[in-house]
């Protein structure tokens, strides 16, 4: 299950372009909190506070207990603004979720026993399809990652979502098929002596057009 991360915020009573910029010139990001039926309520997060969440990985995938005025709102970060040139965050929004809700969330995929793969052993490639699955789940099932086994995976075998054992109350948003998530390709390595060869032939095809050339210039 995905951890919760803690944020403090503050409330912001003012709403408008002129007061987000009072709101960044203090060092802080304005943003707002809405969702579950409930009225939205407007905040702003210290700048270090904030990129130190963004910068890492999975922002969007990860639970938020977003505290304001003494209430928690248990959220996902649904939309992030950054500065055109100096990528600072400008504005966030979080989505307020219950317990009850159901989301849809895309959860990064991690491959493990890649040294248990015949195929990857024998110098096949592991051709990812899907970094990431979008998934079905209430918030306080919502995992961190989902893990994909490739022990036993032969050069030319594919690795589906039927495959992969998900966490209790978790199912793939994609239900109508067994998509691919990756496969074993076969290497693609050309020899040194294959492409010395190649590069032979080339140099007698080139030298027979330079003669060729050389007569018509004669004539």
């Amino acid at each position: 299950m995905a951890q919760v991360r803690v944020i403090s915020a503050a409330m912001r009573e003012r709403a408008g372009k002129g007061a987000a910029r009072a709101v960044r010139s203090t060092g802080y990001v304005p943003g707002v909190i809405y969702g579950n039926k409930q009225d939205p309520v407007a905040i702003s997060i210290e700048l270090g506070v904030l990129e130190k969440e963004i910068n890492q990985p999975g922002v969007f995938n990860r639970l938020f207990d977003v505290e304001v005025g003494g209430t928690r709102h248990r959220t996902l970060m649904r939309d992030l603004q950054r500065h055109p040139v100096t990528e600072k965050a400008l504005h966030v929004d979080f989505l307020r979720l219950s317990a009850n809700a159901t989301i849809h969330v895309e959860i990064p995929v991690v491959f493990i026993n890649e040294d248990e793969a015949p195929g990857i052993s024998r110098g096949g490639m592991l051709n990812v399809v899907r970094h990431e699955i979008e998934v079905i789940c209430k918030p306080d099932a919502m995992p961190e990652q989902i893990v994909c086994d490739l022990a036993g995976l032969e050069i030319g075998d594919s690795l589906h979502i039927s495959a992969v054992k998900l966490p209790d109350g978790v199912k793939p948003a994609i239900d109508d098929r067994d998509f691919t998530i990756a496969t074993i390709a076969a290497p693609t390595v050309v020899s040194e002596e294959q492409t010395a060869e190649e590069a032979g032939e080339g140099g007698s095809a080139e030298g027979q057009a330079d003669e060729g050339d050389d007569e018509k210039d004669g004539e």
